[in-house]
């Protein structure tokens, strides 16, 4: 088959970003696929995906996308004959083609209105729909009145867990961002805030790391609130290689996560972490995961079997100290962990991906 896939954010490269490209590669072992972004790009986002993924896309053909908005119904229509199926990461969306159209969403779409004739139309065209998480299924077939196929996003552990290499380190992981309130996207705020409480009621011998992509506009916010937290217990790493990402993964303890803290989820689910790709990561890697409970993090921690969930600051800082306290526990607890993170796997991701286009 002839497959094109389609990511309009693919230069962020962030969590739906890795999802798209592995897709690619993983569908590249037994079709012909086209990536649809600037064919005069290639090389920039081959190096961008190199480095935050540890991607090699060689193998993957690159074409001008014909599924951005200034480019007219006809000649989406004619240029999307040549392929037998596209692969779209929507946001909200839905590209009128003339071949079958696989779509993908990563978050609810909770603002997106399918009732209209033409969006009918449009839906008529889709093959498949696929989601993260069963979080974000439940609102996608609720609001598109479908059935989707939930397709976990591949999580690649690179590391062997050496315990012996752990140093007294919380991390998290993810993209920097503001939202329209002024806080921050990911909520790093609030975890260094309730690290710093930590710190100012008695915890020593232990530090926080930071692990952020920065995408250049927003490097001026992200220098502004890096200047918040000038303690040097808190460390801030910005766009690092795949390499260093993972070496922090290998050396920490704990994974904190606190998307959707004091969002009011069920009006707008999106603000919730979709699914939890770097959860994963660090549980492979033997961190335990302490993260906030709520949406695809609930499908990955189980409370007290490999990780916990919590809802307030002060039920954070309760089941941290739990771990930093009982090295006994935090151990075994580790091992749960990285045990737990291997049904996420590029082979399982691998053969459900090729069975929806089969």
């Amino acid at each position: 088959m002839k497959i094109a896939v389609f990511d309009p954010y693919l230069d962020t490269m962030s969590g739906g970003e890795k999802y798209m490209l592995t897709a690619a590669i993983s569908l590249s072992k037994h079709h012909e696929v086209t990536l649809l972004w600037k064919a005069s790009e290639k090389e920039r986002i081959a190096s961008l995906a190199k480095r935050r993924f540890g991607f090699d896309l060689s193998k993957l053909k690159f074409q001008d996308s014909f599924l951005t908005k200034d480019i007219s119904l006809f000649s989406r229509l004619l240029k999307s004959r040549e392929y037998d199926a596209i692969f779209v990461l929507s946001d909200g969306s839905i590209p009128l083609v003339s071949c079958d159209l696989v779509l993908h969403f990563q978050s609810p779409m909770e603002w997106v209105n399918p009732a209209s004739f033409l969006s009918r139309i449009k839906l008529f065209r889709v093959k498949k729909f696929v989601c993260n998480s069963f979080f974000t299924k439940q609102y996608i077939d609720k609001r598109f009145h479908i059935v989707s196929d939930v397709v976990y996003p591949p999580v690649s552990v690179q590391s062997t867990y050496r315990e012996n290499k752990k140093e007294n380190i919380i991390l998290n992981v993810g993209r920097f961002g503001i939202t329209g309130k002024g806080s921050s996207l990911k909520k790093q705020d609030i975890l260094a805030q309730v690290f710093s409480q930590m710190l100012e009621k008695g915890l020593r011998d232990w530090k926080m790391v930071f692990v952020m992509s920065v995408m250049d506009q927003e490097k001026e916010d992200c220098d502004a609130f890096i200047k918040e937290f000038k303690d040097t217990s808190i460390q801030f790493i910005i766009n690092p290689t795949n390499t260093e990402l993972w070496s922090w993964y290998e050396r920490s303890k704990i994974y904190w996560h606190a998307s959707g803290f004091g969002e009011d989820i069920e009006s707008h689910p999106d603000k919730a972490e979709h699914f939890g790709i770097s959860t994963v990561e660090a549980m492979g890697a033997g961190l335990v995961p302490i993260v906030i409970s709520a949406g695809g993090q609930r499908e990955i921690v189980k409370e007290s079997e490999n990780g916990y969930l919590w809802s307030s600051k002060e039920e954070l800082i309760h089941k941290t100290l739990l771990m930093i306290k009982d090295e006994k526990k935090r151990k075994e607890m580790s091992t749960l962990a990285c045990e737990s993170a291997s049904i996420y796997s590029l082979e399982e991701f691998e053969r459900k991906i090729q069975t929806i286009f089969a």
